[in-house]
């Protein structure tokens, strides 16, 4: 395949629309729900990780910055306002409000399905530690 905007665009190579999904959490007593947009994992999120590993910023927190948008893709959060660095008074980004917001980004960009853990499997040798390997006939003597 040559690359053209072409090519990339007929293979799905560009992140498209930003994608609407409902998420829920509890704030103190209340159980809050909100509309969020979501961007699928492209090039702002590629530029979040770049940062993060030169340290530049958290990843966690620049992937939510990367993919949480308004309906045209306009990010909603920087990394300093969901580390708390925009405003010390204030704060970071709840916990529970992150974990859906990063609940909603994995469904997004794993089209919805949830990875099952692998099977556990067994091994068909079996290993004794050197305790059990000794011999436990009683000492001659």
């Amino acid at each position: 395949m040559k690359l053209t905007l072409e090519s990339l665009k007929s293979v799905g190579a560009f992140t498209g629309r930003p994608v609407e999904k409902e998420i829920t959490w509890k704030q103190g007593d209340k159980e809050l729900t909100a509309t969020v947009f979501i961007r699928p994992l492209g090039y702002q999120a590629a530029i979040s990780d770049v940062n993060s590993l030169n340290g530049k910023q958290d990843s966690l927190a620049g992937r939510l910055a990367a993919s949480v948008c308004d309906e045209s893709g306009i990010p909603v959060f920087t990394v300093d306002d969901i580390t708390g660095a925009a405003d010390p008074e204030r704060g970071a980004l709840d916990g529970r409000l992150t974990v859906a917001l990063l609940a909603a980004m994995f469904e997004v960009n794993n089209a919805g399905k949830m990875k099952s853990s692998p099977p556990s499997t067994s091994s068909s040798t079996s290993s004794r530690s050197r305790s059990a390997a000794r011999s436990r006939k009683p000492a001659k003597g």
